[in-house]
């Protein structure tokens, strides 16, 4: 089959690899009607992240087709049309029972690597390097999908597959970010980030409940979006002072709950982003932590802080005085899709959540360079690159 695989920092390329096969009782194989690049993947191709090999497949958001069933599969059945979680769990282990899908201990087949960095292995990742799994990614024709029973979710008749695609990341993410970092009616909620997970973050919020959610980010064309399609008031961080503004619209106290939806390759003006990325390229630090920085700092007293973003290892100058002193609850996962997805199904078929904005751009695989140089160069006013293989 053809597959948009990982041949180097910055570059990929489609390539013939070989089918998916059933490997387990409780696989599914899927062939893949839609993939979508997330911005998590630009660490991967940027080097962040230094566990990928050459040849790896990427893309973890996806739906598809059922096309073969393991034996032991009792909830899909061939042709059945399914969105899938992007992290893969057992649905059976201490943490699964608790839905904290995304640290399952059954989830990550290659546990060794995030049990040194990180003290404990998180779920298993459909292609996220080997750190995560090395599971095949959904940049391909066919997929295949672990544990299916447990991440694998039918798409109702009303949903089109544009916009249930993004329930298998975005909107879980988005919406987990809200939920744990505990939105409540008549709170204010401010997002660093309007890529796709901050525009469900703060989408979610709303349906939560917030009085006033404010989206910061410094494209024109993403904070437009934010308006438009999410109803979102917004900042644009290079031309005001973010901090004065959100203490103006909070009667001097801070927002209630700031997400983090940018994650370790954050931008900031002036001279903290030089010594920042200046500090990353040199791998004195691995992570640039500006938008948590700026969450931390600007979350009022007795706030709740929530990073979306993704991270891998080490940030300096974390404001750990900030976090201490004003109370603050900080709060961070991968999402835990398994939990919410069916939520955001209905809420998707009740017209509640729309996605299909997202897609700003559609193409076929065989485009994937082009697809994720426009992506990470945020040409042409490009929030999504959907891949139809």
């Amino acid at each position: 089959m053809r597959a948009l695989v990982w041949q180097g920092v910055n570059k990929v390329g489609v390539e013939t690899v070989p089918d998916p096969q059933i490997r387990n009782s409780g696989d599914v194989i899927l062939k893949v009607g839609r993939t979508v690049t997330c911005g998590s993947d630009l660490h991967l191709l940027g080097g962040y992240i230094p566990f990928m090999r050459q040849g790896d497949v990427l893309g973890h958001e996806f739906l598809g087709e059922v096309v073969e069933v393991g034996p032991g599969v009792r909830r899909h059945s061939v042709g059945d049309r399914v969105v899938v979680s992007s992290f893969i769990a057992c649905g059976q282990c201490w943490y699964c029972r608790r839905e904290e899908y995304s640290l399952c201990d059954n989830g990550n087949t290659n546990p060794d690597i995030t049990e040194s960095l990180w003290g404990a292995a998180p779920g298993g990742c459909f292609g996220y390097s080997h750190a995560m799994g090395g599971n095949a990614g959904s940049h391909a024709e066919y997929i295949r999908v672990p544990f299916a029973d447990v991440g694998a979710f039918a798409v109702p008749e009303a949903v089109s597959d544009e916009r249930a695609l993004f329930a298998s990341d975005s909107a879980a993410t988005g919406w987990m970010g809200a939920d744990l970092g505990g939105v409540r009616p008549g709170d204010v909620v401010a997002v660093w980030g309007a890529g796709a997970v901050g525009q469900m973050a703060a989408r979610a919020s709303m349906l939560l409940g917030a009085a006033e959610v404010i989206v910061i980010d410094r494209f024109d064309y993403r904070l437009d979006m934010a308006r438009r399609h999410i109803g979102a008031e917004t900042l644009d961080y290079t031309a005001v002072d973010v901090g004065a503004e959100l203490l103006e619209r909070t009667g001097g106290r801070g927002p209630d709950v700031c997400i983090e939806a940018v994650g370790m390759e954050a931008h900031t003006p002036g001279p903290q982003h030089v010594y920042d990325k200046t500090k990353q390229q040199l791998r004195l630090e691995t992570d640039r932590p500006a938008a948590v920085r700026s969450a931390i700092y600007n979350c009022r007293k007795g706030g709740s802080v929530f990073v979306l973003g993704v991270f891998a290892g080490f940030v300096d100058k974390f404001p750990l005085g900030a976090l201490m002193n004003k109370g603050l609850t900080v709060r961070g996962a991968q999402m835990h899709g398994q939990r919410y997805i069916p939520m955001l199904l209905d809420r998707m078929a009740k017209d509640e959540l729309t996605t299909e904005h997202l897609a700003t751009h559609t193409m076929p695989l065989e485009q994937g360079q082009t697809g994720y140089d426009i992506f990470k160069r945020k040409e042409d006013g490009c929030v999504r690159t959907v891949f139809v293989p």
